[in-house]
């Protein structure tokens, strides 16, 4: 296993199409191993194969209880609902938007032996779905949002959001 570099947003490989995977060899294993080992460094939600300069559908995502799920030439089969929330990339780091996704999600992907399988996800699971497999169409979370923020601005945003609903409760109380 290793730890591969994270492409950042200028690099051109992140706005392709990926391929299908069409062999589950020792190539896609080691593929795999390396995504595992790459976020868990970068301490990320999910990273998909063209992040590290491999145009191939495959991707990992963190799941709730922490374990890390391989997704290969992953589809998304329904989605219903809505959330909105902040979202970061490990292709751009520091920065968080705004988006709009689905609530929940339901998905088919092959395992790292081909083996075909379904999965539903709701509310964090179901973003990580969408956005890791976006960037196997060449998408990234930023064509979705009004605004970049930085770090700082979002720590503010949400220090004045948690002011908001104290008051609100306090309100509540009297």
């Amino acid at each position: 296993m290793a730890i591969r570099t994270i492409l950042t947003q200028d690099d051109p490989a992140l706005s392709k199409v990926c391929h299908p995977v069409t062999r589950f060899d020792e190539k896609l294993a080691d593929l795999l191993d390396d995504l595992k080992e790459t976020l868990a460094q970068a301490n990320g939600m999910g990273l998909a194969a063209p992040q590290v300069g491999i145009l191939r559908r495959a991707v990992v995502v963190v799941l709730e209880d922490e374990s890390m799920l391989e997704l290969v030439n992953p589809v998304i089969l329904d989605q219903k609902g809505e959330q909105t929330g902040w979202e970061g990339c490990l292709s751009l780091p520091g920065m968080w938007g705004s988006v709009t996704r689905p609530d929940w999600v339901k998905i088919k992907a092959q395992d790292r032996r081909g083996g075909w399988f379904e999965m539903e996800g709701t509310d964090m699971t179901a973003r990580c779905f969408c956005h890791e497999l976006s960037h196997l169409d060449g998408h990234m979370y930023t064509e979705l949002t009004d605004r970049l923020y930085t770090a700082e601005e979002l720590d503010e945003i949400m220090s004045q959001e948690e002011k908001e609903e104290n008051a609100r409760r306090r309100r509540r109380k009297r």
